[in-house]
């Protein structure tokens, strides 16, 4: 099957540069504010979002890394939890802490996030960033800044590649 570029580098760049934006206007600036980025993609968003926000107000946002492995519903096999499931120098109780993916689905990676983050923690406020939104809920979750929304077909895959671990960035539709 053929793929659509939806997003190419440049507009991917724009997307970030505007969630980041959204996200310190959200939380009327930086004060307080962590970014929790979804293994594996999630976790480069998250990051090129930091560095945006340093960008647009010279204060480095702790930024760390989610691995929900142990909280998936979706996989017949369960891990055991982990004594973190998040990676992250900073505390986050009492922080606005916003989870950071790159494609929004049936929502199922958003509950595993929770369950992860709640388990260890307890957030001012949590929030819910990601890069694509293509539908198909199959839980009441809904994000809080996305980069683009794209109806899907359920057979059709959302593919996000990103520079840090693939041969481009692009998303695309296949």
């Amino acid at each position: 099957m053929a793929e659509r570029i939806i997003l190419d580098e440049s507009a991917i760049n724009r997307t970030v540069t505007r969630i980041a934006h959204e996200i310190l206007e959200y939380n009327k600036g930086s004060e307080n504010l962590v970014l929790l980025g979804v293994k594996t993609r999630g976790e480069f968003l998250a990051q090129r979002i930091q560095q945006k926000i340093q960008q647009i107000e010279s204060v480095n946002v702790p930024t760390g890394t989610l691995d929900i492995t142990s909280f998936r519903d979706d996989v017949a096999s369960r891990h055991t939890v982990n004594d973190k499931t998040y990676m992250i120098d900073a505390d986050i109780n009492n922080r606005v802490v916003i989870i950071v993916d790159d494609v929004l689905y049936t929502g199922r990676t958003v509950r595993a996030s929770l369950d992860a983050i709640l388990l260890h923690s307890r957030p001012k406020k949590i929030g819910l960033a990601t890069l694509v939104d293509r539908g198909h809920r199959e839980l009441p979750i809904r994000a809080d800044f996305v980069g683009k929304n794209i109806p899907t077909a359920h057979e059709e895959s959302v593919n996000v590649y990103l520079s840090e671990i693939d041969d481009r960035n692009a998303v695309v539709i296949t």
